[in-house]
């Protein structure tokens, strides 16, 4: 689902399982119809609730959903865990860069799971893709290697790593928190090769990886210097 998509474009995702759904990121306040409505349409019950990220763009909704099924399970990494309640407190170690974009101030929900690195919500991955936030996720699916990164990438204004400003678009270049950081978790994504690339503003990317490469490059080295990254086989 992608709220205001020719304007300032805020993507939801829902996750098919064989008998609920996974919602990934809340998008903003005024997506909560939207997203009740496209629930009823697929027929399935909201069972979770996963986020890439506390921003307020990708948590809007949250409370509003919380309220209307009292059962569902959010889930967040640990790290983004405190960032949802407003705490925007940097770890020893962690880069002494303030974190950036627009952090919740009123979201009331707390998450009931915090991720890791590699734990499994049904079908999908989880993946570390720090950067854009200190504990910023990245979900692949793995029936089919659809990869929804939150915004470690962005297609709106043309595919970028998080961090990269593009002039169209600017905003989550803008909104980054360790530009550095986001680059590392951008190759990483890409080693992962997903099949479809799908990211919090902008359309999904089929067969994204060529994509995804030359972004990287772009943001490390320039269009026409220096070595390209190619992935891992």
């Amino acid at each position: 689902m992608s709220f205001l998509p020719k304007i300032f474009p805020v993507n939801c995702y829902f996750v098919e399982e064989n008998d609920d759904l996974t919602l990934i990121d809340a998008g903003m306040p005024f997506s909560f119809k939207g997203i009740v409505h496209m629930a009823a349409k697929i027929g399935k019950p909201i069972r979770r609730i996963v986020l890439t990220h506390a921003h307020e763009d990708h948590v809007g909704a949250l409370d509003a959903l919380r309220k209307e099924f009292p059962d569902v399970i959010v889930y967040i990494s640990g790290r983004d865990a405190p960032l949802l309640g407003g705490d925007t407190s940097l770890l020893p170690t962690e880069p002494n860069v303030p974190i950036r974009g627009s952090v919740p101030r009123k979201v009331t929900t707390k998450a009931d799971v915090f991720l890791r690195d590699g734990d499994r919500i049904k079908s999908l991955l989880a993946v570390d893709a720090p950067g854009h936030t200190p504990g910023s996720m990245a979900f692949l699916d793995t029936r089919n290697n659809i990869l929804i990164a939150g915004d470690a990438f962005q297609t709106r204004g043309g595919v970028a790593v998080s961090g990269k400003l593009k002039p169209w678009f600017p905003f989550p270049a803008m909104a980054t928190w360790h530009k550095p950081t986001a680059l590392e978790s951008a190759k990483k994504l890409c080693d992962l090769r997903p099949s479809v690339l799908a990211v919090g503003h902008g359309i999904m990317l089929e067969n994204p990886l060529a994509a995804m490469i030359k972004a990287i490059n772009e943001w490390e080295v320039g269009p026409n210097l220096g070595q390209p990254h190619t992935t891992k086989e």
